[in-house]
């Protein structure tokens, strides 16, 4: 069945955009893994903990250590993951895709 040039060249059209829109996800998703990634193994506990809504006090209890130590760990999240606000940790958590857990290198 013969096409209409321009029904091809709107497919391609659609085509490339969308593979322009899945290669700025992967990017973003490569950047967030990598920010991730410098985290230590406590920053990481302490960040899953932040993103589930837990209070500094809450996030002590539960990993054993003093809320002096997690508002240190809770800051040094903040500058490795470069936010500024929770919600901002979160959404890159959400990028992540499994609950704040960075990949183990």
């Amino acid at each position: 069945k013969p096409f209409k040039d321009q029904e091809i060249l709107d497919a391609v059209a659609t085509a490339i955009e969308r593979d322009a829109v899945r290669r700025r996800q992967n990017a973003q998703s490569q950047a967030v893994a990598s920010l991730a990634g410098s985290l230590t193994p406590r920053e990481r506990e302490v960040m899953e903990a932040v993103v589930r809504g837990l209070m500094n006090k809450q996030i002590a209890y539960e990993l054993g250590i003093s809320e002096v130590t997690v508002k240190l760990h809770r800051g040094n999240v903040m500058r490795k993951m470069e936010v500024r606000s929770v919600a901002e940790l979160v959404r890159k958590a959400e990028v992540l895709g499994d609950g704040g857990r960075a990949p183990v290198s």
